[in-house]
């Protein structure tokens, strides 16, 4: 069942998403070649807790896995996301997509940003570009009166068409006083079909594409997705109310973009070779 928000439950849900961004802007400050995924994801937490949040990937439970160890999801160069932080060492060149989540006050904020380490080769950087714009294209489409399906294809079209791979595995959701409520927010999809979007839903618009093929392969943990391929993967989520005539985004990059320089844009560090 899909939940319509009233203005007050989109005011906590704004509380919510502006706390994620500050702690990922936090996260911005420390990223760097020579820093862990452990001490990112304790940095992370750290500021949840100080802010009064709760990590909400922390404990988080799907089937008969064991409870997610982190809180964030840390995923480097091919893992696409749900990657466990721990003692990898971050390298120069590195494409690492940190998602993080939290509950405050009883509803959840989600979002995600893939992040250069020191200067990326020119093939990642347009591999962020490409999946930052086909977010910004998904977004434009959640517009009472449009279906999910609209949203879906938008991102697909703008992809493929490019060459890259949609991953179909993996899709965007609800969210509210859960972390995932229905709707379900494919990356893939034909525009008109699926369920009609209603002004104050609330959604995570979040394409996760990879640089070739779109098939995905879990690691033996059960929570790493990785690209079958092992090349790179780009992840970039937004926060986003179902309004009339434009979306509101409850999200926000800023506080990221304060500390570092966008892997998407002309200004970012690139290798060239």
């Amino acid at each position: 069942m899909v939940h319509i928000k009233s203005e007050r439950e989109i005011d906590r849900l704004r509380a919510s998403a502006d706390l994620v961004g500050r702690a990922l802007g936090e996260v911005a400050r420390h990223i760097r070649p020579g820093v862990t995924t452990a001490e990112l994801d304790a940095i992370a937490e750290d500021y949840l807790r100080t802010h009064n949040g709760r990590p909400a990937f922390k404990g988080y439970r799907v089937g008969n896995l064991p409870p997610f160890p982190g809180t964030l999801c840390v995923s480097v160069n091919d893992v696409v996301v749900h990657g466990i932080p721990g003692p990898y060492v971050l390298q120069e060149g590195d494409l690492l997509s940190v998602d993080c989540g939290v509950e405050l006050d009883g509803y959840y904020g989600d979002y995600a940003y893939t992040f250069a380490v020191g200067s990326i080769s020119e093939e990642k950087a347009a591999l962020c570009r490409v999946t930052y714009e086909a977010l910004l294209e998904g977004v434009a489409r959640a517009v009472h009166g449009h279906r999910v399906g609209d949203i879906s294809a938008a991102v697909q079209d703008y992809c493929e068409s490019r060459g890259y791979g949609v991953v179909r595995d993996l899709v965007g959701h609800g969210i509210g006083r859960k972390l995932h409520e229905d709707p379900q927010v494919p990356n893939f999809g034909r525009r008109g079909t699926g369920r009609k979007l209603k002004e104050g839903m609330t959604l995570c618009i979040e394409p996760m594409i990879n640089q070739r093929t779109p098939e995905v392969v879990t690691d033996p943990d059960g929570w790493t997705v990785r690209t079958a391929d092992g090349l790179p993967s780009a992840h970039y989520e937004h926060m986003v109310v179902v309004r009339r005539g434009q979306p509101e985004v409850l999200s926000t990059f800023a506080y990221i973009e304060e500390h570092i320089e966008a892997p998407y844009t002309a200004e970012a560090q690139v290798s060239h070779g």
